[in-house]
């Protein structure tokens, strides 16, 4: 499967089965973070066998089968949580291309249980993505619209379009899409209001405009 069409596959999973990842998969998981990590800057992990990463409200609220998840780490730097939301989202949709489901978990994690399972303990840790065999493949949601959230000064040439229609794919905090995108010849901008989570959102919403309209069709002003 490729990513852009994993892209529009994926959608947020809370219950897993007890299906156990295959070592090769595993391995392609690792690898994966391994490249994010180095290229980033960051101290992203995969947690497989233990639920200790989730808080114990997420446990016996939302979550069932949670075994294995990948912790969102990094140096406490000004742009951290815009590099966390951008390889996260590529992890996730990389994950989906190997069969497996996903949920971003931003606010009900635990600190303790992570830090536990993360070599680097200085690292400032800001959520998880849960993954593995989801019991159901998750649902869509009610979307925006494509000229709620973007602009285009002129005639939008087919990636700007292609752009925004990922966009609407990508997940965000309260499902709120706070997103404001312009493009002016094949410079484009994108900001996001969406509160605590803002640079996570903004991250991710950058990988999946990059994604669509591909990266080499503009620059980001």
């Amino acid at each position: 499967m490729m990513m852009i069409e994993a892209m529009r596959e994926r959608h947020t999973v809370r219950r897993y089965t007890d299906k156990p990842i295959a070592k090769e998969l595993i391995n392609g998981l690792n690898e994966r973070i391994s490249q994010n990590n180095e290229r980033y800057g960051l101290n992203l992990a995969l947690v497989t066998g233990n639920s200790e990463g989730l808080s114990g409200l997420a446990r016996m609220l939302l979550a069932k089968g949670v075994n294995n998840y990948m912790i969102l780490a990094g140096p406490d730097t000004p742009d951290l949580d815009e590099k966390l939301g951008y390889c996260g989202a590529d992890m996730m949709i990389y994950a989906q291309t190997l069969g497996l489901n996903t949920w971003w978990i931003g606010g009900m994690f635990s600190k303790k249980g992570t830090r536990k399972n993360l070599k680097n303990v200085s690292a400032k840790v800001n959520g998880i993505i849960a993954l593995g065999y989801g019991a159901t493949q998750g649902v869509s949601h009610k979307s925006k619209t494509m000229e709620q959230i973007s602009h285009y000064e002129g005639t939008a040439p087919k990636w700007f379009e292609d752009g925004v229609q990922a966009l609407l794919y990508a997940p965000t905090a309260l499902n709120r899409q706070a997103f404001t995108v312009r493009g002016h010849d094949n410079q484009v901008s994108i900001i996001c209001d969406s509160g605590h989570f803002a640079g996570v959102d903004l991250g991710i919403g950058k990988y999946h405009f990059e994604l669509g309209a591909g990266r080499e069709n503009f620059r980001w002003v």
